[in-house]
């Protein structure tokens, strides 16, 4: 384990990849036409041919609509429908949006009956139907509301770029997007008000329902109606059951059926499994399959719902059983083929067969191509069925551990693919027997799988720290940080990457450990958390005092000046921030990395920029673009090519400037970075301000107004760099 500083560094990986001492790429921004957020799945039929299937990307013009289609059972719950139809029909009655709140114990049907009013009412509500699992977000029991209103901001259509950083800003972004807009917002499980209310939409003509297992005394505003969803009675119950599984038994056996509804405390999660349970035995009356449960709970001491669900389970065939014992050490909330074979490890039956089985049975939610869901009270009998079939938790260690790894190797595939070789300390991972790798078609494939994994991937940090696998929780870190790039969901990455820290120093490799809390300043400062951000880097730079002299030691100890740098830019303490950019680059330069000069010399030129000295800003950006040309880095090209430009016209040289900031232009638009090319209009209407053509600066302002108000920019977002 290692002790922080003053301590012998841990030895380096034997055989250090150009991957492991490539350029740095704290400043490459991941871009995949502007188009970097969309959600993906991964599917399987037969699991030997794994294909990665990329979801279309929400526009801003779209309207959304994220409830699933309706299922083929539910029960009318007539009574609560009315209330909410009734007050719905009522409106507000103050300048804030109708809210309804739906109250009830796990598995007694809230969210279903969420869905159900969503789908019924959405048609009243032209400017779409939005969703938000707050228990997705969860962590330690809190959520990070900035992360929940990146979620619902997505599906209004915000892409990433334009995405403000702060809580406050993302807050300014939701209540201008929903302002005067008539939406139905569902808000799933929400443990308190001050979780559900910066989540309302900012318009009267909007509905929010919001489910939660308790009373939500603390929603510090009028509830239109709040609706009780009790189990149901068992007249309904049965009725359910008719729906779920369409058999003579339930009408012929009346009894049988009614102590079948009740037994199962009128939770729709445990009437499901048993409908599915009696479709297995077809040729056995009901009387005969209640008494066998009767039996059962007699003998065992255990409630109906869980005989029911022993029965299902024993029902299922060896592999579909073993992966339903496996899944709670799933991570995330929604598994698909691939990662259950790697929580299988092979086997005679695919994975996806067992998904589908368990889905059969009643066991599983979904399968609709979007993956599985396993209910939380479902969750908790597979886990007493594990801890019995495995009270050493020898087989589900080994599961975490292959999911880990499986995890692990996809997400540094993903990584070398988007953003190329870079600073990683982290061998890469071998296959895993059993587990088919993903197959990514190109870069934007792969950025779009870690968006679309993120749970599943911050989650396997957090496993692997747990389960003693250090290594494989600060490696896992490695990948996230492309991710993070382009996705900031702040209470993950600075969970992941505290974790990864700890892990690091665990595992006793110093280089790691440096590079996780360097890496952690980065989301702490963007939240304004600067003085969490500096004892970071404080430690981080201690720390580098120990490594040695080899290139791939040197480079890191570059990076740790830089980072100090960067983050007292953010501060505003310019000359001290130059202080810490010139060091680096002369670090860089005498290791001969060029990127790492060249990235040196840009951020020395904005600073000077920053500085109110744009004749020197000018130099030293002049100097970074010809490197960035040199150098084939066209995105760094772009980037020099205007902050270049903008020292031009602060100097007074507006004619060097101009051709600069329009070459700009057209490569943000071949990028499709709508974000980029508003910033670089704006500053073309500066230029056309110091030439006197007012027309067109005026033209370009109103395009860069256009463009910021249909991505769902704040006014004035995109002027900075």
């Amino acid at each position: 384990m290692l002790k922080e500083p003053g301590i012998s560094p841990a030895a380096h990986p034997p055989d250090l990849t150009d991957r492991k001492v490539g350029r740095v790429a704290d400043e490459t921004y991941n871009t995949v036409s502007g188009e970097s957020h969309v959600a993906a799945v991964v599917q399987s039929g037969s699991i030997e041919h794994l294909h990665f299937h990329a979801a279309s990307p929400p526009g801003p013009d779209d309207v959304p609509f994220q409830v699933p289609a309706a299922p083929s059972h539910f029960e009318d719950r007539a009574a609560e429908q009315e209330r909410i139809l009734r007050a719905a029909e009522a409106g507000s009655g103050h300048d804030g949006p109708l809210v309804v709140a739906l109250t009830g114990i796990g598995g007694v049907g809230k969210t279903a009956l969420g869905f159900h009013m969503a789908r019924r009412l959405g048609g009243r509500f032209p400017d779409g139907v939005l969703y938000v699992d707050l228990d997705d977000l969860r962590r330690d029991g809190a959520v990070e509301i900035a992360d929940a209103l990146a979620e619902l901001l997505g599906g209004l259509g915000v892409r990433p770029e334009w995405l403000e950083r702060s809580l406050g800003g993302r807050s300014k972004q939701y209540w201008t997007r929903t302002r005067g807009k008539r939406l139905l917002v569902v808000v799933d499980n929400a443990r308190y008000g001050p979780e559900a209310v910066p989540l309302l939409p900012a318009s009267a003509g909007s509905l929010a329902i919001v489910t939660s297992q308790g009373p939500l005394y603390d929603l510090d505003r009028a509830v239109a109606a709040e609706v009780p969803v009790g189990p149901l009675a068992v007249d309904d119950a049965v009725r359910l059951l008719r729906h779920i599984v369409d058999d003579p038994r339930l009408a012929a056996e009346p009894d049988a059926a009614a102590s079948l509804a009740e037994g199962c405390g009128g939770l729709p999660a445990a009437l499901t499994v048993a409908g599915r349970w009696i479709r297995r035995y077809p040729r056995r009356s009901l009387g005969r399959l209640v008494a066998e449960l009767t039996a059962e709970l007699r003998e065992k001491g255990i409630p109906m719902v869980e005989a029911v669900w022993d029965a299902a389970y024993a029902g299922l065939g060896p592999e579909a059983a073993h992966l339903y014992r496996l899944l709670p050490e799933f991570p995330a909330p929604v598994v698909t083929g691939a990662p259950a074979a790697a929580l299988l490890g092979g086997g005679p039956v695919p994975a996806g067969d067992a998904l589908e089985e368990l889905g059969t049975a009643g066991l599983l939610e979904g399968g609709d191509g979007d993956g599985y869901r396993m209910h939380d009270l479902l969750r908790g009998h597979a886990a007493r069925r594990a801890r019995r079939a495995d009270p050493e938790g020898d087989r589900r260690a080994g599961a975490q551990r292959r999911l880990v790894r499986w995890y692990l190797r996809q997400a540094q595939r993903a990584d070398l693919l988007a953003a190329g070789a870079r600073m990683t300390f982290a061998a890469p991972e071998p296959p895993v027997e059993g587990a088919p790798d993903v197959e990514f078609a190109g870069k934007g494939e792969a950025l779009r799988w870690l968006e679309a994994e993120r749970l599943a991937l911050y989650g396997c940090v957090r496993t692997a720290s747990g389960s003693g696998l250090s290594a494989h929780a600060w490696a896992l870190c490695e990948p996230l940080w492309t991710h993070f790039l382009d996705h900031q969901h702040y209470a993950d990455v600075v969970d992941a990457f505290r974790t990864g820290a700890d892990a690091a120093r665990r595992d006793g490799n110093l280089s790691a450990l440096i590079r996780m809390r360097c890496q952690l300043a980065r989301p702490l400062w963007e939240q304004e958390r600067h003085d969490e951000a500096e004892e970071e880097l404080r430690h981080a730079a201690a720390a580098a005092e120990a490594l040695g002299d080899s290139v791939p030691e040197r480079k890191l100890k570059a990076s740790v000046t830089e980072f100090r740098g960067k983050l007292k830019s953010v501060r505003g303490q310019w000359a001290a921030a130059a202080e810490d950019f010139a060091s680096s680059r002369e670090q860089h330069r005498a290791i001969g990395n060029a990127y790492g000069v060249l990235l040196q010399t840009h951020l020395l030129g904005r600073t000077a920029l920053d500085m109110g000295e744009p004749g020197r800003a000018a130099g030293l950006l002049a100097e970074a673009h010809a490197m960035a040309r040199e150098q084939g880095r066209e995105r760094m090209t772009a980037r020099t090519g205007f902050e270049l430009g903008r020292a031009l016209r602060a100097a007074g040289r507006a004619e060097e400037a101009l051709p600069l900031a329009r070459e700009a232009l057209a490569k943000a638009r071949e990028r499709g970075s709508a974000s980029d090319e508003a910033r670089i209009l704006r500053e073309l209407a500066a230029l056309a301000d110091d030439r006197g053509e007012t027309a067109e600066a005026g033209e370009h302002r109103a395009l860069a107004r256009r463009l910021t108000e249909r991505y769902g920019g704040l006014p004035g977002a995109g002027q900075s760099s």
